[in-house]
Order: structure tokens, then C-alpha cells, then sequence
């Protein structure tokens, strides 16, 4: 996957979190986030990738997320592992 659709992916997936009344106040919890740094952190490749980190703690979200936006299911995690780059990467 390339980065530009990594980004796209995390982008997408932080505008249906904040959609979501029932998951975007625990997806702020979660990430230590205010809601006021989103649109300047929104840019940084660590933040995008926390967001899809968040996202795929729970298949149900993937799947909705990604029948919303047109993903296939294995594309938000293949997306956060290219944000993150290898120093996230666990093998366990």
C-alpha cells in the first residue's frame, strides 16, 4: 500500500470516528486527544496511525467503517502499518 492511500484511509476513518456520538468520545479517551488538536495533528503519520490503530481494536468497527467508505476490511491495518513504519511493527 502506498502512503498517499494509507493517509486517505486514516483520514476517512478519523471523520467517521467523529461521525459516531457513541465512539468518538471514546476514541478521544483512548488517545489522550482533545478535540481541538485534531485538525493540527490530523497531518502527523504517528497520529493517523493511532487513529486506525483505535479503529481496528475491534472488528465491528472495521467493518463498519469500511462498508461506509468503500474499503476492503484488511486495508485500515495494512494502512496503519505503513503509517506507522517499522518501529511499531510487533511479530508476536
Amino acid at each position: 500500500m502506498k502512503r498517499e492511500r494509507a493517509e486517505m484511509i486514516a483520514l476517512g476513518a478519523l471523520g467517521w470516528l467523529a461521525g459516531n456520538d457513541e465512539l468518538w468520545p471514546v476514541f478521544l479517551g483512548a488517545t489522550g486527544a482533545a478535540a481541538e488538536d485534531l485538525r493540527d495533528r490530523a497531518a502527523e503519520p504517528d497520529f493517523q496511525a493511532s487513529v486506525l490503530e483505535f479503529l481496528t481494536n475491534d472488528d465491528e468497527w472495521v467493518t463498519a467503517f469500511c462498508d461506509t467508505a468503500g474499503y476492503g476490511y484488511d486495508e485500515p491495518h495494512l494502512a496503519m502499518l505503513v503509517l506507522a513504519g517499522p518501529s511499531r511493527m510487533h511479530w508476536t
